[in-house]
């Protein structure tokens, strides 16, 4: 990229002339903005916004655009970060024994729709449960977990993650609670899929169970994950309607397919930095 756009995202307590600075600093560093979206929490009184910009004849450096907008962001109290726009994070992707949405995401990868690089596959189920699926020149991790073995497993979880310098961890249907104390070392880099439904229905085959209450509506969640089983933030979300006429099995291939979709968006989101912590909640700023 010869001229590459930066992107720019902020939150801080709302007041008058953020945008009006932001601006400023911008063009006054020889910036051209492409795109700016914000949001006005009236809630809790904090603004957010993301601005996309790139030099207006001459490429502008991320550390000279670094230096320019620091005392902006200082004056208003801003927490801030600054990156190039489509550059590729470092992703470390898990799994089960399902694997539709690990498939998804490697096939999305490999097709350049995910601007990340897959630096590892971790599963608490051996390689030859994956024998249809290529990872060709990924690095397979085999952890098997058990109540006695997790806390030695999660250790050797740290240090891949660590020494692959791990941007974001993808749970993609994998099927094992994370610790508190390593959901909090992942806060806000690491996103799971989990099935969501009106009335929930928790544990062993929650399809069954809702083609047994004969609900009209099936759906997923993408979250951050944290200490509190499923309940992290929520990135993204997806139904379909169902009818009597759906088996249990049909059910489950629904859902697959919910669940491939909403999770390769919530992954594509935070890749492209679109989204931005409130609390228990995210903005999430459209394409």
């Amino acid at each position: 990229m010869q001229n590459p756009a930066l992107v720019l995202t902020a939150y801080c307590a709302n007041r008058a002339g953020i945008v009006a600075a932001l601006s400023k600093a911008i063009f006054e560093l020889g910036g051209d903005i492409l795109d700016l979206q914000q949001f006005d929490d009236a809630g809790t009184g904090q603004f957010f916004s993301r601005v996309v910009f790139r030099g207006a004849s001459d490429p502008i450096a991320e550390d000279a655009a670094r230096q320019a907008l620091e005392p902006v962001m200082a004056q208003f109290g801003m927490k801030w970060s600054l990156s190039i726009q489509g550059a590729r994070q470092r992703v470390l992707l898990m799994a089960s024994r399902f694997d539709h949405c690990l498939a998804d995401l490697l096939y999305r990868w490999r097709i350049g729709e995910l601007a990340m690089d897959v630096r590892g596959i971790v599963s608490n189920y051996p390689r030859e449960t994956y024998a249809d699926l290529s990872f060709e020149g990924v690095p397979f991790h085999f952890l098997p977990v058990t109540k006695e073995t997790k806390p030695e497993q999660e250790a050797k979880l740290i240090e891949i993650i660590d020494s692959e310098q791990i941007d974001l961890v993808v749970l993609a249907r994998y099927m094992q609670v994370l610790s508190s104390e390593l959901s909090a070392r992942l806060a806000g880099r690491c996103i799971n899929i989990h099935h969501s439904f009106l009335p929930g229905f928790k544990g062993a085959k929650p399809y069954h169970q809702a083609h047994e209450r004969g609900v009209k509506l099936i759906g997923a969640t993408a979250h951050y994950v944290t200490g509190d089983l499923d309940e992290g933030p929520i990135i993204e979300q997806d139904i379909e309607r169902i009818s009597h006429r759906d088996s249990p099995e049909e059910l489950v291939r629904k859902g697959r397919d919910i669940e491939r979709r909403v999770l390769a968006r919530a992954v594509r989101s935070h890749l492209e930095d679109r989204v931005l912590l409130n609390g228990s909640k995210t903005i999430v700023f459209p394409e």
